[in-house]
């Protein structure tokens, strides 16, 4: 078995303390977080589609309900990200759908 020196890293926490730590190769190879575009909404857990409370082309202000999705029996409210037009719907009221699917096209 081999040894690999270990290196401490310094972690600065929201108010400025730092601390050295050992970070875990499970960290180090974890998939990095990557931006997703704000003009599509994707699931970001896989459930059913229960009910919409928009059309398409239909204007709809920030923070507004878009659709519910529903995961292991809770109802995940999906809201309206910014002012804006909903442009597409691509799943429908029932349809289970998986983690990272596409549900709605917006426009600013």
């Amino acid at each position: 078995m081999s040894e690999e020196k270990q290196e401490f890293v310094d972690l600065t926490i929201e108010e400025g303390e730092t601390y050295e730590t050992l970070l875990t190769e499970k960290y180090k190879n974890r998939k990095k977080y990557e931006q997703t575009d704000a003009d599509h909404i994707y699931s970001i857990i896989p459930g059913t589609v229960t009910k919409f409370f928009v059309k398409e082309g239909e204007m709809v202000k920030a923070g507004s309900p878009i659709l519910i999705l529903e995961a292991m029996k809770m109802e995940n409210i999906i809201k309206m990200p910014f002012d804006g037009k909903i442009k597409k719907i691509l799943v429908s009221d029932g349809v289970r759908i998986h983690k990272g699917s596409l549900m709605v096209e917006l426009e600013k």
